[in-house]
């Protein structure tokens, strides 16, 4: 396999919580979320939480950017082309995985690390 890209993002949580107050949580994860993420959006809701729907929205918001920069210029993917599977979503003791809609071939290696009022992301890409 060969090295495409690597892409790194910070999101800050504040932000995502202001972009969440302007509209509503459910218009920011349906702009920015995959068929797949919503569904784990909506198994992972516990009420009116807004600051851990915030973390949720800023963990894929960061891994999103920072993918998209591994890819650039060779793949454009969009927000919902790309899906983000959480530590053991895909099986008991999976890594944390970034799955490109049109490129079953490719490899999203990824690692999100939150503390305080960010999140940090680093996506590296191998086709």
């Amino acid at each position: 396999m060969t090295i495409l890209g690597v892409g790194t993002d910070i999101a800050q949580i504040p932000r995502i919580l202001s972009l969440i107050r302007r509209r509503s949580p459910e218009q920011l994860a349906y702009r920015i979320l995959s068929e797949v993420e919503l569904g784990h959006w909506g198994a992972s809701r516990s009420g009116s939480d807004i600051k851990r729907d915030a973390q949720f929205l800023a963990v894929r918001w960061a891994l999103k950017e920072a993918a998209y920069k591994a890819l650039y210029p060779t793949y454009r993917p969009t927000w919902k082309d790309l899906a983000y599977y959480p530590l053991g979503a895909i099986e008991p003791g999976s890594k944390p995985h970034l799955s490109y809609k049109y490129q079953s071939n490719m490899a999203l290696h990824c690692s999100v690390s939150h503390d305080g009022d960010y999140v940090f992301s680093t996506v590296i890409a191998e086709q």
